[in-house]
């Protein structure tokens, strides 16, 4: 079932990754042009992700923030009012239209329409140190969209993604491609509803460099915790929780 299932997955990534290229081509043009009219720099803006098995490649979007931006401030981290945020970027990432580039990752291999998202390659430290936890979500193709983006997007932490990543894993392996039309679906009302578009600080009186710093130290160490401490924790919310079937 799990062999069909992606064999179908990765059917409907290339079909549907084409035909979304071929009818958005205006819009490609109509948004390249908005972009190098507001800010200097190009129009799409590239950062090597990981995927499957932790394989990196290049992600792309529409650049929404000024060049080398992930090298100032609050890092990779968007936080609301963020200064590095363009003017047209900010209606980019309000109308998620700067993560439709991606459909060429999607087209090639890199990505799926579904699945976890795509983090940055260092946003979780070593990934051959990952405890068994964190990478569980490596072993699907990187997502478009994905239960975490459904469930809470930036309004949820880390740690919460991680554990809906995996649950994704566990509800494709029992109900296949099911499961990917639901989150779709899902999907499409998020984007219309513009909503966990930034991302909150634990602190609010914190400054965005400071609070992004804690943030990613904080990350990196749950992401390095002894499996027997991870455990624990699943089990521990896994008691409490029941199966998030989406």
């Amino acid at each position: 079932m799990c062999v069909i299932s992606k064999f179908f997955k990765r059917l409907f990534d290339i079909f549907a990754s084409f035909i979304a290229i071929l009818l958005l081509m205006l819009l490609w043009i109509a948004v390249a042009i908005a972009i190098k009219c507001d800010s200097k720099g190009p129009v799409f803006f590239k950062q090597e992700r990981r995927t499957k098995d932790g394989k990196v490649f290049k992600m792309l979007k529409f650049r929404s923030m000024v060049v080398d931006a992930e090298k100032t401030g609050a890092g990779l981290f968007n936080y609301k009012d963020d200064p590095r945020v363009t003017k047209v970027g900010r209606f980019l990432r309000n109308s998620s239209i700067d993560e439709l580039p991606q459909l060429f990752n999607i087209f090639i291999g890199d990505m799926s329409v579904v699945g976890p998202r795509p983090c940055v390659v260092y946003e979780l430290g070593d990934f051959d140190t990952l405890n068994k936890r964190y990478k569980k979500r490596f072993k699907m193709r990187a997502g478009l969209t994905g239960l975490a983006q459904v469930m809470g997007r930036n309004d949820i932490s880390w740690d919460e993604k991680v554990e809906y990543d995996n649950q994704y894993i566990d509800n494709f392996k029992k109900h296949g491609v099911f499961t990917d039309i639901r989150i779709l679906w899902l999907s499409v009302i998020k984007v219309f509803k513009k909503a966990d578009i930034y991302e909150n600080k634990e602190d609010a009186t914190l400054d965005d460099v400071e609070a992004a710093k804690r943030a990613e130290e904080e990350i990196i160490r749950i992401a390095h915790l002894p499996d027997e401490d991870t455990d624990l924790k699943v089990e521990a919310r896994e008691e409490g929780e029941k199966e998030i079937e989406i």
